[in-house]
């Protein structure tokens, strides 16, 4: 998206393929943007412009959240009318938490359902703005500063807690004044896109899977290199650590002002821990990997404050506590919390996604093991997020266990 709106070739290694991050290039390319095609070899080619043009049809952001909501706050700062949906999913999660602080801003959203996709926005000429966020959420965090960067307004606002801050560092690395004391952010709006070269860190949400196989099985050792370090990202260790896990950290160069390293795994002894609802944002894309763990684990995890979950691709915390318990494992939900006791029995059964590539891939993991036998429905859904994920997770335990 940044180089979208940066005059000039950006050439960007290491980019994902998966269906999210095609769906940004798709509706990108269709308000103007020059994007080669994406491919798991080579670099990708971003030919940007410093404003973007109105688009022709429907800006269809798939499956991605990540693409709709911070779409938005692009569009807020351009003079035209664009159409926004994705598919059926999609289409329920909640948009008026990001669409209410940018119509207060002075963006325009007819929408055609109460609070989701579709909806048309038309931008224009902004003002600046002071929010309280609803829930910590990196999504409308990002939105809203998009909107406020280009748009050449003032954004001051206050998070309920820390969400991840892969914008704030970007933004501060094109030369955007963005100040956090506490829990408000401040940004004023004197930076400027400019065309950039550099490689992706590996995802940790997408790591967080295959060291968990890994965790689980009987011996053998994992090195996930290249891997991001942005501390915002990657609570899950410290959940693992009081686990029992033991997960070394090796760092290595940082990309635009992106920390980044490996990470090393080994087998262990697994038991149960408590996640605080002041951790759930940290670790809100590892809680299907947690849980899958939690089943192994000596004694009963307990997961606090899960609500947000219940807006993801599915209601991701009903759907957990119902397959884990379709395989033979005890999960119970009380409330917006989740309690997960561990067993060494053999898990068993039939596991629903709902195409909710995090259950796919937390099941798939638990299916590794030898004395499991679990089929999904859709494993090909995790290519949301992780292209070729099954053949990761084959290949882990044929070359590495």
């Amino acid at each position: 998206m940044l180089a979208s709106l940066a005059p000039g070739r950006s050439t960007i290694h290491g980019a994902l393929t998966s269906f999210d991050a095609r769906a940004s290039a798709r509706v990108l390319r269709q308000l103007g943007a020059t994007i080669s095609p994406l491919r798991s070899s080579g670099p990708l080619t971003v030919l940007g412009r410093r404003r973007l043009s109105a688009p022709v049809g429907t800006l269809d952001c798939g499956n991605s959240g990540t693409t709709a909501r911070l779409l938005l706050g692009i569009l807020a700062a351009h003079p035209f009318a664009a159409r926004v949906s994705g598919d059926a999913s999609l289409r329920r999660r909640p948009m008026r938490r990001v669409t209410e602080p940018l119509h207060r801003m002075g963006a325009t959203i007819a929408a055609g359902a109460e609070d989701g996709l579709p909806l048309v926005i038309t931008g224009g000429a902004l003002r600046p703005l002071e929010w309280t966020l609803p829930v910590a959420s990196a999504q409308i965090k990002s939105a809203l500063l998009l909107a406020g960067a280009l748009g050449g307004v003032s954004v001051a606002l206050t998070e309920p807690g820390l969400s991840r801050d892969h914008t704030e560092r970007l933004l501060r690395h094109f030369g955007f004044d963005l100040r956090r004391q506490g829990r408000m952010l401040q940004l004023n709006p004197t930076g400027v896109f400019r065309p950039f070269t550099m490689r992706v860190p590996g995802d940790p949400s997408s790591a967080a899977f295959l060291i968990a196989a890994t965790l689980l099985a009987g011996e053998g050792e994992i090195r996930v290199a290249s891997v991001g370090l942005n501390p915002t990202r990657i609570g899950f260790l410290a959940v693992l650590a009081r686990m029992g896990a033991v997960v070394d950290v090796i760092p290595g160069e940082d990309a635009l002002g992106e920390p980044c390293g490996d990470l090393v795994a080994r087998p262990a002894r697994l038991q149960a821990t408590s996640i605080a609802a002041g951790e759930v944002p940290g670790v809100v894309d590892e809680i299907p990997m947690l849980a899958i763990l939690a089943a192994r684990a000596e004694g009963t995890t307990v997961f606090q404050g899960l609500g947000e979950l219940r807006v993801k691709e599915s209601d991701r915390l009903a759907l957990l506590a119902r397959n884990l318990a379709a395989v033979g494992a005890h999960a119970e939900v009380r409330g917006d919390d989740l309690l997960i006791r561990g067993s060494e029995a053999r898990y068993r059964g039939h596991v629903i996604t709902h195409g909710d590539h995090r259950i796919a891939m937390a099941f798939a993991v638990l299916g590794s093991q030898a004395d499991s036998r679990i089929q999904i429905d859709d494993p090909d859904c995790a290519a949301v997020s992780f292209p070729h994920f099954s053949d990761r997770l084959k290949a882990l335990f044929k070359r590495n266990l």
